[in-house]
């Protein structure tokens, strides 16, 4: 098999010490050649100031290619357009468009009254401006989606409204992966659908992120990691664990993988070194 392309995600740092911590998973994973790295949003647009300031450091200082995650809470169309606006005058083009998870604490998520009605709306508007858009995709039933196939038209939704690209929700078996893609060929959408991979470098974090996303865990998973003796255990197994799933994905055609680093990229590094992803020249810094 050639090599897949790869792509990480990175949380904004919060601390000074946070900032240290970015920068080291910046050093750890950018020799791996990612076709694009991406910085989230925490709920609620709780992260927007230091999202965007650690997307136009990336972008100013490492040669990476960086994008934006934007999302449309508790914001009116004005301000999120605004956002946007601010991102392309930086001379970032790539916006990762989502709904986002209302605040905490808020209940269901409602619209802003005058902002955009969720991921479709934004999508096609970003498109609009000319931005390179990624969109979410759920290979198991997000949690408000009446059903599997509610999932696959709401992205096909948004493939339509200017999406190129789709990065999938965590999961932990091939198969789910690859009943998504099947449904979403026959629904008519083309568009890449990239794999998202958890490692799972913290458990019991993992098993509650699972829990609010609808993403099931194989009940030999948890007895795996339930059986883990210590951290070091833990971490063979994880390594173990992805490499597996992204062999699986592999011999299947997916030749692009998207991993949620968690700004730990230890886990991330080792596992895409098993799956032959080598460190392509030395990463150097830019400023």
């Amino acid at each position: 098999m050639s090599r897949p392309s790869v792509s990480f995600e990175f949380f904004p740092p919060k601390s000074l010490q946070a900032s240290f911590r970015l920068w080291d998973c910046v050093q750890t994973l950018a020799p791996l050649d990612p076709t694009f790295v991406s910085v989230t949003y925490g709920a609620g647009g709780t992260t927007r100031k230091l999202t965007h300031e650690a997307v136009e450091a990336l972008n100013k200082t490492t040669p990476l290619s960086v994008a934006a995650h934007l999302t449309c809470v508790d914001a009116t169309r004005e301000e999120t357009l605004a956002i946007a606006d601010t991102y392309k005058a930086s001379g970032v083009n790539h916006i990762v468009a989502l709904r986002g998870d209302p605040p905490k604490d808020a209940g269901a998520y409602r619209a802003h009254p005058e902002g955009f009605s969720g991921s479709i709306d934004l999508t096609r508007a970003l498109a609009d401006k000319g931005f390179e858009v990624t969109v979410g995709a759920y290979p198991e039933t997000h949690p408000d989606a009446a059903s599997q196939q509610a999932c696959v038209d709401h992205l096909k939704a948004k493939i339509d409204a200017g999406a190129t690209r789709a990065i999938t929700q965590f999961f932990f078996e091939a198969d789910t992966f690859l009943r998504f893609r099947d449904a979403c060929a026959d629904a008519g959408i083309t568009a890449p659908i990239l794999p998202g991979i958890l490692p799972i470098e913290n458990w019991k974090g993992v098993q509650k992120f699972a829990a609010q996303c609808g993403a099931n865990i194989p009940q030999v998973l948890r007895d795996a990691f339930n059986n883990a003796n210590d951290a070091e255990a833990a971490d063979l197994l994880a390594t173990a664990q992805a490499t597996e799933l992204c062999d699986d994905l592999r011999s299947e055609g997916a030749d692009h993988l998207h991993f949620y680093t968690l700004n730990k990229p230890e886990l991330t590094r080792d596992i895409c070194h098993a799956l032959g992803i080598t460190p392509k020249a030395q990463f150097e810094n830019v400023a």
